[in-house]
């Protein structure tokens, strides 16, 4: 089955980007940092934005060398008001690499994203072969499974129901099962692990019609329930449930390490 069977689309107009890669240079410049690496997140990054989704920036920076060498750490995010439709939030290269050593499937996701703004290569390739190597199938399985749990039973049992709270139970729960399947980390895009773990072509139909209709919408719009959806949900939540995940391999703190290192004295020289 081809991957275009799935809509999908990741809408970022040129003057937005424009707008994003400026507020990047802004904030290196005030907070005297390094991007290392921003993307798109959200559902834009997923591929189902509506036309009044926000525009999620993430980025990881790199301090300067005499930030790391202080007794009492420092503040190691930097947080923005959100703007309009410009939410951007962003995370150190310690902070990251410690959410990296324990697999955080956000951060994985954000080095998958489709929508790149910046990057600093080699570095960003680097630190997604550690995001892959580091990658833990039992965390990102019960973060999966946990969002979707949460998000059926928040959302989808009124009388009407917003689309986009499907596709936020949906997305975790395919994810979970491209886990489940032994695939490694599972894709950013829907549309990806729509067409790569479900043969039902029914479920397929309906799941396609969801996603037009809800990128035609804005964000608060609903419908009343999508029952093939719902009856799949609730059948896939059974199953990954009564599943246990192998455990994999832990991250390689030492790998980790040097790559703290090497960076900060590579960017303490560029910024």
């Amino acid at each position: 089955m081809k991957e275009e069977t799935v809509l999908s689309a990741h809408p970022v107009s040129d003057e937005m980007r424009t707008t994003v890669l400026a507020n990047l240079a802004a904030l290196e410049e005030k907070h005297q940092v390094k991007v290392l690496f921003a993307c798109e997140s959200g559902s834009r990054g997923w591929g189902f934005a509506s036309p009044d989704s926000d525009y999620d920036v993430r980025f990881v920076y790199v301090n300067r060398l005499p930030w790391y060498l202080t007794v009492e750490p420092g503040r190691d995010v930097i947080e923005q008001p959100i703007s309009g439709e410009l939410d951007i939030n962003e995370w150190d290269l310690r902070k990251t690499l410690q959410l990296l050593r324990e697999s955080n499937p956000t951060l994985l996701e954000w080095l998958r994203s489709p929508i790149i703004y910046q990057q600093e290569d080699p570095w960003t390739n680097r630190l997604r072969v550690l995001a892959e190597q580091s990658f833990s199938s039992v965390r990102g399985y019960h973060h999966y499974v946990s969002m979707a749990k949460k998000n059926l039973r928040e959302h989808l049992y009124g009388e009407v129901v917003r689309y986009k709270k499907y596709l936020y139970v949906l997305r975790p729960l395919l994810a979970a099962r491209w886990i489940r399947e032994g695939r490694g980390v599972p894709p950013m895009r829907f549309a990806e692990l729509a067409t790569r773990t479900l043969t039902d072509h029914k479920l397929l139909d309906e799941v396609n019609a969801l996603l037009e209709v809800k990128m035609r919408a804005g964000e608060s719009a609903t419908s009343p329930r999508w029952v093939g959806i719902h009856d799949f949900i609730e059948a896939e939540l059974a199953n990954a449930l009564a599943h246990t995940p192998d455990k994999g391999p832990k991250a390689d703190e030492p790998l980790l390490d040097q790559y703290l290192h090497d960076a900060v004295l590579h960017f303490d020289t560029q910024t």
